[in-house]
């Protein structure tokens, strides 16, 4: 009798585990489906709004530019859009079961910040900036080849970014190429982002896509890449955000370059993101932000690796940045940004005032702003391979 009981005992546990094994699926199923309403919105009529601003931009000389415009994404060669409507990448049930959270899919990883220093000085990145020591928050996850500037009243940047196809060593690392405006260069700040990305766990692949990205507190607990949550507001028909883009540049081939461009609107404080020669895609309301609806103090140029296997003693990444090879390998070989400025309250796009260039790891990916270029202002060159000899 006594065994009759146990048996019993023991099925009644069984079943309310798999009772709860099973309601948890249901719920977890239900909020899959939820996010992916809530993320695929069914198309609706658009005002096709433009930025209320204009401003004289230098076309580059044929023989100053070294690489030629990208002007076509993937998705155009399924159709176009209707009339009145916009591009939205389509999220789809895998994408969400890749992320490590259905509330953190579409955000950027977040950033470790080393407790141990809160500068980053030691290997060089940003020494100085008008005889002024500014305060770089070391990430422990993410390396970064960078050129920058720093001021107090940015409305605005720009550059012709060269597009590769890095290699990465898994999933859930990501490569970008980009520029990054944001309101301090300190440890919380807000930011606006766009350029190419090379992101699996994102977008199910590790072909290059074109990318926009907000933040309004560090990525901890606002903004997101594209359209995975609330905050940019498309206007243009016919470029997508999240979509692959092509042709991509080869070693000692044609090379090609995206033009990036995120300025201010002084009259609503929207922030404006540009595709191509002065194409808006869309915009940032500056309700989004505290102090970036007023300008920004700090814009970057440049690549990044987010990875946990950074910034250790080794095994190293072997995530690639920009085309894999380092700054040093120069034109047909290294990525570059070329054409980098900046726009301040006069309404003008000029080259800064003052830059300084640096890597985290230069050993692992590296940077240098090349002064004695042709073109008509200095042309930035970065990347790197990541795991080798020198960087183990």
């Amino acid at each position: 009798m006594g065994k009759l009981k146990i048996c019993r005992l023991f099925l009644i546990l069984v079943l309310s585990y798999l009772s709860d094994r099973a309601n948890g699926k249901v719920n977890f199923e239900a909020l899959v489906d939820a996010k992916l309403k809530q993320l695929n919105k069914p198309a609706v009529k658009t005002i096709q709004m433009k930025p209320s601003f204009d401003f004289k931009e230098e076309t580059p000389s044929t023989k100053s530019m070294l690489s030629k415009l990208v002007v076509s994404q993937t998705w155009q060669r399924s159709g176009s859009c209707p009339e009145g409507t916009v591009p939205i990448r389509r999220i789809r049930r895998e994408d969400l079961l890749r992320a490590d959270s259905i509330d953190g899919f579409g955000r950027k990883p977040r950033e470790i910040v080393s407790k141990s220093s809160t500068t980053n000085q030691k290997d060089g990145r940003f020494p100085f900036i008008n005889s002024t020591k500014p305060v770089v928050p070391t990430v422990t996850n993410e390396s970064a080849a960078l050129i920058v500037t720093l001021g107090s009243n940015f409305i605005g940047a720009k550059g012709d970014i060269n597009v590769w196809n890095p290699r990465l060593e898994s999933p859930q690392e990501f490569t970008t190429a980009q520029i990054w405006v944001k309101s301090s260069p300190a440890q919380v700040f807000e930011s606006l982002e766009s350029g190419w990305a090379v992101f699996p766990n994102l977008y199910g692949d590790s072909r290059t896509r074109f990318f926009a990205r907000w933040s309004a507190n560090s990525s901890i607990y606002s903004g997101c890449f594209d359209h995975n949550c609330d905050g940019f507001v498309q206007t243009n028909p016919q470029i997508a955000l999240g979509a692959a883009i092509k042709p991509m540049s080869r070693q000692l081939g044609p090379q090609y370059h995206i033009t990036i461009g995120i300025y201010k609107d002084p009259t609503t404080n929207n922030w404006w993101l540009k595709f191509g020669r002065n194409t808006a895609v869309g915009y940032w309301p500056g309700t989004l932000f505290s102090s970036l609806k007023f300008s920004s103090t700090l814009v970057e140029w440049g690549g990044r690796v987010y990875s946990s296997d950074v910034k250790k003693q080794h095994p190293h990444t072997q995530a690639q940045m920009g085309s894999g090879q380092f700054a040093s390998a120069s034109y047909g070989k290294a990525c570059f940004i070329q054409n980098i400025a900046i726009v301040d309250f006069s309404m003008a796009l000029k080259y800064p005032d003052w830059v300084a260039a640096g890597a985290d790891e230069m050993n692992c990916y590296s940077a240098y702003n090349d002064k004695k270029s042709k073109g008509a202002s200095p042309i930035f060159y970065f990347g790197g391979p990541g795991r080798n000899p020198n960087c183990p």
